[in-house]
Order: C-alpha cells, then sequence, then structure tokens
C-alpha cells in the first residue's frame, strides 16, 4: 500500500476522478458537531460560526481532511437568507447571508489546500419553498448563494437535503446557471419524497434537470439510504440515464424512523447518542456503499472524523493509500497489543470487532422509539419573520400531550 496520504499531483475534477472509478470520500456532519462544541444553536441550525468562530470551522474541516475526505462541502447548510432571518433568527441582519457565505468558501478552500481536497458550495432546502413561495422567489434565494460560490471558485456544487424533489429540481436547475458540475442528495427513505415521489422517479427527475451526481444525505442511517439509493439506481437504470451515485446518511441508528427520518424520533436532537455508530459500523457501510456501485461515500449529521478515517480505512485497498489520520490508528484495532491490560491486548484483531454486539448501558431503555409523527410539511411549515411566540409555543405543547394520549 502507498504511503499514508495519497498523490501529491495536481488535483482532479469531481467529475473527472469519478469518471475515472475513483472512491471520493466526503466529509461529516457540522451543524450538530459544531453544535455539541457550543459554536451552533440547535433548532435554526444556521451556519453563522463562519464569522463568529471561523477557527472551530477551519479546525473540523481539518481534522475531517487528515480523516481522509477528498471533499470540504462549505459551511452553508441552511444559510439562505430567508432561513437566517427565520422565526427569530437575526443572522442575516447581524452578518448577513453574503458574509457567511464568503466566510464559508473562504475556510474551506484555505484548509483544501493543506491537501487533495476538492470545495464544494452548498444549499439546501428553504422556508421559502416550505412556505408555498414561487418558483421563481425559490430560485431567487438560491442563486444569491450560487453567486457567492461563483465569485469563491469553488470546484463544484451541492444541493442537499430537500425533503421535496420539486424544490430539489429548482435547485439544481438554479446551480447549472454556473457552467459547474452540480450534485444532489435527497433526505428521503425508501417511501419516496414528502409528497410521494418514488426514489427513482426522484433520482431520474434529478438528473433530467441537470444533476451528474444524486443520491441521499441525512434523515436515516446506512442501511436505510443504502435501500433508497438501491431504487434510485433502478429508476435511473430502467430510465436508461446515467449518474454517479452519493451517499452521506447519518451517523445514527434508524431502524424505528417514520417518513421524515430522525426528526421525528423523540430523542432528536439532545439525546440520540446511545444511537450513534461504531467506527466498524462505518466500515460495514462504506463496503456494502462501495458494493452497491456509490463512489461519493460520505456522512451526514453524527459523522466525526473518526468515522471518516474508518470509510478512507475501509477502502484503502482501492483506493491504494491511507489517510494521515491513521498514523494514529491500528488497522482493527491493532495498536490495543501495546496496551498494558492483556485482555485488552487480546482485542487487538478484527474478528474480535467485527462481531462486537456493543451494549449500551442503559437497562431501562427501550431499544426503539415510537416517533412523533405529526405528518407535517410543506405549507404547514410557514416561515415566520419574528420568534415563536409563548402562545404558540403552548399550543405545540398541548397537542404534543394530546397526541401521546390518543396516538397509540
Amino acid at each position: 500500500m502507498a504511503p499514508i496520504g495519497g498523490s501529491s499531483k495536481a488535483k482532479k475534477g469531481i467529475l473527472e476522478r469519478l469518471d475515472a472509478g475513483e472512491i471520493v470520500i466526503g466529509d461529516g456532519g457540522f451543524v450538530i458537531a459544531l453544535e455539541k462544541r457550543g459554536y451552533v444553536k440547535a433548532g435554526p441550525w444556521t451556519p453563522e460560526a463562519t464569522v463568529e468562530n471561523p477557527e472551530a470551522v477551519r479546525q473540523l474541516h481539518r481534522e475531517f481532511l487528515r480523516a481522509g475526505a477528498n471533499v470540504l462541502q462549505t459551511f452553508s447548510f441552511y444559510a439562505s437568507d430567508d432561513k437566517l432571518e427565520n422565526r427569530g433568527n437575526y443572522a442575516a441582519d447581524t452578518f448577513s447571508g453574503q458574509k457567511i457565505n464568503e466566510a464559508a468558501c473562504d475556510i474551506a478552500k484555505e484548509v483544501a489546500q493543506e491537501g487533495d481536497a476538492l470545495v464544494a458550495g452548498g444549499v439546501s432546502q428553504t422556508p421559502s419553498y416550505l412556505s408555498c413561495k414561487s418558483k421563481t422567489e425559490v430560485k431567487t434565494i438560491f442563486r444569491k448563494q450560487l453567486q457567492v460560490f461563483i465569485k469563491k471558485e469553488v470546484d463544484f456544487l451541492i444541493a442537499e437535503y430537500f425533503e421535496h424533489v420539486e424544490e430539489a429540481t429548482w435547485a439544481v436547475e438554479t446551480l447549472k446557471e454556473s457552467g459547474l458540475p452540480v450534485a444532489v442528495t435527497l433526505c428521503i427513505g425508501p417511501e419516496g419524497d414528502m409528497d410521494g415521489v418514488p426514489p427513482g422517479e426522484c433520482a431520474v427527475r434529478l438528473v433530467n434537470a441537470g444533476a451528474s451526481i444524486v443520491g441521499v444525505n441525512c434523515h436515516f442511517d446506512p442501511a436505510t439510504c443504502l435501500r433508497t439509493i438501491k431504487l434510485m439506481k433502478e429508476g435511473l437504470a430502467t430510465a436508461k440515464l446515467k449518474a454517479h451515485l452519493m451517499s452521506q446518511p447519518l451517523a445514527f441508528h434508524t431502524p424505528d424512523c417514520g417518513k421524515q427520518g430522525f426528526i421525528d424520533l423523540p430523542e432528536f436532537p439532545f439525546a440520540l447518542e446511545p444511537r450513534i455508530l461504531t467506527r466498524w459500523d462505518v466500515h460495514k457501510y462504506a463496503r456494502e456503499a462501495y458494493n452497491l456501485g456509490i463512489r461519493y461515500i460520505g456522512g451526514c449529521c453524527g459523522f466525526e472524523p473518526y468515522h471518516i478515517r474508518a470509510i478512507a480505512e475501509e477502502l484503502a485497498p482501492e483506493k491504494g493509500f491511507l489517510p494521515r489520520a491513521s498514523e494514529k490508528h491500528g488497522s482493527w484495532g491493532s495498536d490495543l497489543s501495546m496496551h498494558t491490560k492483556p485482555w485488552v491486548r487480546a482485542r487487538a484483531r478484527k474478528e474480535y470487532w467485527e462481531n462486537m454486539l456493543p451494549a449500551s448501558g442503559r437497562p431501562f431503555c427501550p431499544s426503539l422509539s415510537k416517533p412523533d409523527d405529526w405528518e407535517v410539511t410543506k405549507g404547514d411549515l410557514i416561515q415566520q419573520r419574528e420568534a415563536t411566540t409563548e402562545q404558540q409555543l403552548k399550543e405545540l405543547f398541548k397537542k404534543q400531550s394530546f397526541r401521546s394520549k390518543t396516538v397509540p
């Protein structure tokens, strides 16, 4: 195997890499990771940390790069102007969407130069669409972010985290105006998008809109996401369309999720830790994704740098090298051979960790939860500039209490 770190050749573009059959490793999740570190507010989940605490964003990018990521996404998730001023969030007034997006690009580009990583500018679903605003209005929102990405010369573009394929196609159409390659991922499961459009048809619509890379991110665990991408792949084959496949799932086990994924789980967002994937779960995910024909393999919420390193280590035989972070991590726990205790040294082998069934240590907790499943989607999620009022919260608390008593 080649030395740790890989080639120092000139950077190739995203499609050049994928067309050549190369594996592209994505980065991990930012909003949940930075919320835990104290730099993102749960609720709005917006990325003003790029201007408030750029060193925190820079460090997380650097850790993902060191772990083996070939793409650094700009931390521009939910950085559309309408999201930055929704429900009492005044980030747009305090900093401006343009400055937040510009800083996101600058930080990602700075770190990417430390390795062989590409920079992807990213947009995501908007409150404007969920409030039933027009196609023209929604595209105008996307275009504001796109103008920054063009100015900052990112390598390609990603439209990610869309519950509705209609809005995702609008995003793809807008991003294609740049002339850059466009990837798009929906946050859907095997049931399809929130309007009931099946995954296969979603993929067809996205490719016809101009996407070169399609797939799934967030909301569901690796097993569910891979089932969904398999349906996308089948839909594209039936339509005789070609596109590269992309997977960036949650790092949480979600077998009990409903159609809207982990946001329906009662543990979201502050009690998800018992569901976290182990690094060995991620080894399995990476191999299954590769075997399915997916060549852009990364993670979303919950994916920390050690998870990305697990992808890179599992696929090192195909890539030909290990990431720099593997300097401090023996394959399948082999460095445990250096441990003082003999019973821990006995765990320095693949067979031990590959067959591990980890306990939660919570004897009074259930293994599965019942999703809330309020069946709320576009048209019910109206944008509101003012903060949620006490009366609005009381009505929600009352509804939650009523449902807990009446829903079996």
